[in-house]
């Protein structure tokens, strides 16, 4: 389950705001400057006493300009195109021209190229950076060509090789920072605990996505198991809906997953190109080593073909109980050894977090067992007893009348609807006492039945509405039942509308239950269920009115999974 929101943020490589925002002002100065120097000393900025000053005046002057533009449109419009990457290649080709006004090899302003890779590298990764370094290059190059018929080719070999190894460097370092930055967003954003409520199924499925995000990869594989006499546990985040899925799978069949050593680092990518075999990477760590290992091939042959996968990363994962192993697979990214290395340190930040879930999750059970066994008594003392000896007043009633009196017909009809009252609370309370699991499919089936009930007994035909895949964990599940029959109830009791509709969904990291009713009576005023409210404040959740003009009435309800 993965949010749109969260993806962007694992993506982004950009800095704050207050870093961008003084990138814009630096700009302004550096164009300050150059025209400052225009006007200071012109006749050492052209190729000869100052030849080409008019033009230099109006390109370090249309720069300017440009300058502080980008300044102001920056900070009073939060437009992403200002802080995008061609706003980096666009001050290229402005320095390019520069170079080209001012004596090309001999220009004081090619310096200004290691502005934009600069800001470039330590915004956006090395990736950019090493792109612009490129870029700088030829248009250094480039423009002293179109500058001077007679190229010191010395002094310009000099200048773009300098330019091309400190901009390298610049690239490599403001990458490492760039990754560092992500690395530490996505330890922070792991190592939060998921609410124990919706057990470690959910805190699981959030981890795989956010490492799959991160790595740019096609899937994130979790495989694990509590003990050697459980079957194996296979979480995968690669759906081409976003979600994840659990399988439970024998030993046999998650063997090809677990050919590595127990505690072995592995990362492994195919070959750039089927005529350069050495480009391919295939290693393995033991964990006391120091030294990256060959893996035999066939080890990898088959798992790559199980994973469908050009290039992986594998980590052990680090359990005080059970075993297990988690795979970034991608199709397209080249995994490094370092990412590997990361894989490593990320599983270890977050299974103990795991862990630490999963004994909250058996204290918070065998704390609600508890509590069902003491809730199902006193059901059946306080209210499943009362109804039952309503049913024998109304039986003995009944049986007092003759069969043709104009009021056996309604007891008939009453003594029917209470014997099935006493039957569904029954079972209700069955499942109490027993913790009954409530899947998707149960939740669904007990919400229809509840829906169809209404109908019978009140004519009122309301509609339930599940989106396709909808994951609901079980303890949400109960929670979930409660918050859907007693807004069945209040479009029973609070309005005169004779049908409904109810639907559930998963959207942004959250469930959404949206209950809504027509209303005969027309728009009312704005109101706050008590109960309902209550109910999805304790789950952490929101919960919002609409009443239309048209006539309906909605209330939408958002509780985070």
């Amino acid at each position: 389950m993965i949010a749109d929101s969260s993806r962007a943020n694992a993506t982004r490589t950009g800095g704050d705001a207050v870093g961008a925002s003084m990138v814009f002002v630096m700009r302004l100065v550096l164009a300050l400057t150059a025209i400052l120097t225009l006007f200071v000393a012109p006749g050492e900025l052209g190729n000869r006493y100052g030849e080409r000053t008019l033009l230099s005046s109006l390109i370090f002057g249309a720069y300017l300009l440009h300058s502080l533009t980008l300044l102001l449109a920056a900070r009073r419009h939060r437009n992403p195109f200002w802080h995008g990457k061609a706003v980096y290649w666009i001050d290229l080709g402005w320095y390019a021209l520069m170079v080209y006004c001012t004596g090309g090899g001999n220009s004081f302003f090619f310096p200004f190229f290691f502005f934009v890779i600069l800001t470039a590298s330590f915004q956006w990764g090395f990736d950019e950076g090493a792109r612009i370094t490129l870029g700088a290059t030829l248009a250094l190059a480039f423009a002293t060509w179109l500058s001077d018929s007679n190229i010191n080719e010395g002094h310009l070999l000099l200048r773009t090789a300098f330019v091309l190894a400190l901009g390298y460097m610049i690239a490599y370092w403001g990458g490492t920072g760039v990754a560092q930055r992500r690395r530490l967003r996505l330890l922070r954003d792991v190592s939060r605990l998921s609410n124990p409520r919706f057990g470690v199924d959910q805190t699981i499925a959030t981890m795989l996505i956010q490492t799959r995000d991160f790595y740019h990869a096609s899937n994130c594989v979790l495989l694990m198991r509590d003990g050697p006499d459980e079957l194996w546990q296979l979480h995968s985040s690669g759906a081409p809906d976003g979600r994840t899925s659990l399988a439970r799978l024998p030993e046999g069949a998650a063997a090809p997953l677990l050919v590595f050593a127990p505690q072995a680092l592995v990362q492994y990518a195919a070959a750039l190109h089927p005529r350069l075999p050495g480009s391919l990477e295939s290693r393995q760590r033991a964990p006391d080593a120091t030294r990256w290992q060959p893996l035999p091939p066939e080890q990898v042959e088959q798992l790559i073909d199980l994973l469908d996968a050009s290039s992986f990363v594998s980590a052990p994962l680090p359990l005080r109980k059970g075993e297990g192993r988690i795979y970034v697979v991608s199709d397209q990214h080249r995994f490094s050894r370092a990412d590997a290395v990361f894989l490593q340190q990320l599983a270890a930040q977050v299974f103990p977090v795991i862990e630490n879930i999963v004994l909250l999750d058996r204290l918070a059970s065998d704390a609600a067992f508890r509590e069902r066994q003491k809730i199902a008594r006193d059901l059946h003392d306080t209210t499943i007893q009362p109804y039952i000896g309503l049913r024998h007043g109304i039986s003995a009633v009944r049986q007092s009348l003759q069969a043709d009196h104009p009021v056996s017909a309604e007891l008939d009809k009453l003594l029917d609807m209470t014997t099935q009252v006493i039957g569904d609370m029954r079972q209700f309370a069955r499942n109490v006492r027993q913790g009954a699991a409530t899947t998707d499919a149960e939740l669904l089936v007990a919400l229809r039945r509840q829906a169809q009930q209404v109908q019978e007994f009140y004519d009122i035909q309301i509609t339930i509405q599940a989106e396709d895949g909808l994951t609901i964990s079980d303890r949400l599940a109960a929670e979930v039942f409660q918050i859907v029959n007693e807004g069945m109830h209040n479009i029973r009791k609070h309005t005169r509308a004779r049908t409904g509709l109810i639907s559930l969904s998963n959207a942004d990291g959250q469930l959404r239950i949206r209950i809504e009713n027509e209303s005969p009576e027309g728009p009312s005023a704005p109101f706050l269920p008590g109960s309902l409210a209550e109910r999805t404040a304790a789950l952490g959740g929101t919960i919002a009115i609409d009443c239309s003009a048209s006539g309906y009435t909605a209330v939408s309800i958002a509780i985070p999974v």
